[in-house]
């Protein structure tokens, strides 16, 4: 049976942060392959679900495979609808290549009505601070 092809859509996967206490983003994540929206409780949840994602629709494909210490899985709680924004922040996550273990695109910061590129996903996050908590970042 051959694989499905996804449109660039599904490139795009909105973040909304609902909480950014300590450095921790909370809130939900969607994509149009999930159909609805799902919490995240973590950083590392957020990037580790994506990722899961992603690899789960061989889109991007990924240039070659992270190396992990034991289980990835995690359980999921779903949303019955998909939110408009976020109660801190508002990003589009556009992922577009997952070479070198990590993640190259765009990320729209939708508050701030600002884009920029990333080369990495620790610059996707510090880019996302940086929308979240612009007195620290002269």
């Amino acid at each position: 049976m051959p694989e499905k092809i996804f449109g660039n859509e599904y490139r795009n996967t909105m973040v909304f942060v609902d909480s950014y206490e300590d450095r921790v983003l909370r809130g939900r994540y969607y994509n149009a392959y999930l159909n609805k929206a799902v919490h995240f409780s973590s950083t590392i949840e957020l990037i580790s679900e994506i990722e899961k994602m992603l690899n789960e629709m061989k889109f991007p494909q990924a240039f070659n495979k992270l190396r992990r210490f034991g289980d990835d899985s995690f359980d999921l709680v779903e949303d019955e609808e998909v939110p408009e924004h976020g109660k801190v922040a508002t990003f589009n996550v556009r992922v577009l290549f997952r070479q070198n273990a990590s993640w190259q695109g765009n990320v729209t910061w939708i508050d701030g009505k600002k884009e920029e590129s990333f080369r990495s996903v620790l610059e996707l996050l510090i880019l996302m601070d940086s929308a979240m908590t612009p007195e620290t970042h002269d």
